[in-house]
Order: structure tokens, then sequence, then C-alpha cells
């Protein structure tokens, strides 16, 4: 009993006290913020239209006896669409035609009284009021005659509305009306729709913040000078895949719509193999190049409260949480405006282990961000 209580004494004496030591700082990777040039993309909905749109409308009254083609027929300019039963209007001509030819020998006859008087009233056989009555009933025959030369003009021309042509080339549209039915000038609804869709006008919206950020963004004092250095802008298809070819913005609407706070612009597209058609729906893509722009990785920000942080590295390798403001998206990068600076140093990943203050032990990754 007496051995062990000097031995535990012993042990006792022996042992020191330890003092904990501190688990070494994290190792993380970082990069040197720089400034760089991107390319950022906007996207507006948007919708198409032919170059020309022609609404066909008769113009005369009548029976449709033909309709020479058939809906989305492609067709030429000049090529008959529409038959308007003619046969009252033929005959309209020829009672014209009757009249004109009335009136032309009233005025042969009035010729003939005239050159009979006349060397009767220089030979005083007769007085000259005789003369002049013949004079003014040929002026009448003559006025006649003009009147009845308009009333041929008149029916020719309502002969030729009963054959509707295309006046463009293009494609048919629905045909709302059949063969054998009544048409007129004021029918509510046209009988087809004609398009020209060579070249397609594609129609877009900006609102008003973004219309003022349109006209800081792009050269030019005014904005048909930025209408003709404006990049070219590319059509996305309603199944998200892009039109072959690009498009150049060529027109601003003058006046902001009232009720959706919004202003139209046009951008035309060539469409040689008729891919497009009036009414598609797609989007506009706007490209914008961003000059000595700070771009940071997407993957090294966190997002919290609608808000976006960073941690860059202070004094003593300190980490500093740091809001910043983005600009722009490209690819998996973030365009910045404020938050941070060129030079400043950016943690990469790791961000699971930090908080406000965090020591680490950098990593250097790459030696700028930008430009990689």
């Amino acid at each position: 009993m007496y051995l062990a209580l000097v031995a535990l004494l012993l042990y006792s004496c022996s042992t020191k006290p330890q003092t904990a030591v501190a688990p070494p700082p994290p190792s993380l990777p970082v990069a040197i913020i720089a400034l760089g040039t991107d390319t950022t993309y906007q996207e507006y909905p948007a919708t198409v239209e032919g170059a020309i749109n022609v609404e066909f409308r008769p113009q005369v009254s009548g029976s449709l006896d033909k309709v020479f083609v058939d809906e989305g027929a492609f067709v030429t300019a000049g090529q008959p669409i529409f038959k308007i039963n003619d046969l009252p209007y033929r005959a309209q001509l020829n009672n014209a035609l009757a009249s004109q030819h009335a009136a032309e020998g009233a005025e042969a006859n009035s010729q003939l009284e005239i050159d009979k008087l006349t060397p009767l009233v220089e030979n005083k056989v007769v007085s000259d009021y005789q003369l002049k009555t013949a004079k003014a009933a040929y002026a009448i025959a003559k006025a006649n005659i003009e009147q009845a030369k308009a009333n041929v003009s008149t029916a020719q021309i309502n002969l030729g509305y009963t054959l509707i042509k295309a006046p463009v080339s293009g494609y048919i549209g629905r045909l709302l009306k059949k063969q054998g039915s009544l048409v007129a000038p004021a029918d509510p609804e046209a009988l087809t729709l004609l398009s020209d869709v060579h070249n397609v006008h594609v129609y877009f919206s900006l609102g008003e913040q973004d219309f003022v950020s349109f006209k800081e963004q792009y050269p030019g004092e005014t904005l048909k000078d930025k209408l003709e250095q404006l990049p070219a802008v590319a059509l996305l298809l309603a199944d998200n895949s892009e039109y072959t070819k690009k498009g150049k913005i060529d027109m601003i609407d003058g006046q902001f719509d009232k009720n959706t706070g919004a202003i139209i612009l046009r951008a035309s597209f060539p469409n040689a193999q008729g891919l497009l058609r009036s009414g598609n729906t797609g989007k506009i893509r706007l490209s914008l190049q961003h000059k000595d722009a700070l771009i940071i990785p997407q993957s090294a920000t966190v997002e919290m409260q609608d808000k976006v942080f960073v941690f860059t590295v202070a004094d003593s390798n300190k980490v500093k949480k740091q809001a910043i403001t983005i600009v722009g998206k490209s690819g998996t990068n973030y365009l910045v405006k404020d938050g941070v600076k060129a030079g400043d140093q950016l943690v990469l990943s790791g961000f699971d282990r930090l908080q406000e203050g965090t020591v680490i032990n950098p990593q250097k990754a790459a030696d700028k961000l930008a430009g990689n």
C-alpha cells in the first residue's frame, strides 16, 4: 500500500500541463482580379413580319368566280389571284362607250351647223345669234365627250378591278373567301394576306431603363449615328436555335407606348430561303462589349438574401466578405461594377470554412482572372 502511494506521487510530479496547439490556417486558392474585355448578351421577345404585308381587298362588288392559288402558295408579282364576275362591268363599259360615241356624233353635228352658218353670217343673210347658238352647242358637245371619256375610263378601271393580281412576290395566307362568295369593298375581312418575306422585319421592345442603357452603351452622337454603328444582332427561334443569318437594327420608333412604357425597335434579316414567315416568334439577342471590365468567376461568389458576395484577402491574410454589384454575365463569369477593384485577391473556393476575419494561407491559383 505504501509503495503504491509513493508510485502515484512520483507519477503525478513527473507530468506537466500541455498547451493546446492551434490548427494551421486553411490553404485556399486565390487569384488577382484584373481588368479585361468581355461580351455580354441580352435577349428580348420578338415577332417576325414580312418586309411587305399586303392585304387583298376587293375594289368592286360581285361574286368570286375564280381563286387561282391555294393557301400557302408562293406567287410572283403580277400573277392572278382572284377573279370577280366581270359581266356587269363589261356592260357598264359598253354603255359608257356608246355614250362617248353619241357625244362624238353630237360634236360632229354641231361642227356642221357652225360650218353652215358661218358664211351666211358673213354675208349678213342670217343674224350672228344663230351662229353663237351653234358654237355654244358645239362647246357643250365637246364637254359631253370629255364626260363620256371619263365614264369610259371609270368603267375600264372597274373592269380591271375584277382581276386581282399579286403586287409583289410572296406567300399567300389563309383564303377567307371561297369561290362563289359575294365580296365587296366594305367587307370587314380581307380576302387574304400576301407576305413578301425575302427580307423580314423583326420587332422587339425596350423598356425605358433598357433604352437609356442602349443609348449610352453604343457610340454615336445621334440615334442615326448609333444605328449605323450598331453591331449585327442574332435571332433566336422558338426552339432556342439561332437563325443562320445576322440582322441589323435599322429603326427605332418615334415614341414610347404610354400603356407599356416601352419603345419598339426593328431589325431586318435576309430570308432568301423563306425559312421565316410572318407571325414567327423568337428572341433578339443584343451583344455588348465591355472594355476594362472587372471579371470574376461565378463559382467564386456566394448568394445570400438576394445579394452576391465574394471573399477577398486583406491585410495579414484575413478574408473580407464583400458585396458586389453585377452588370452582366458572360458564360461562367460575372462582370462587376463595384464592390471589388483591380488588384484585389479573390478567394476562389472553400467558402464553407470562411467568415469575416478568418486567416487563410493563400495559394496562388492564377496570375490574373481577366484574360484567362
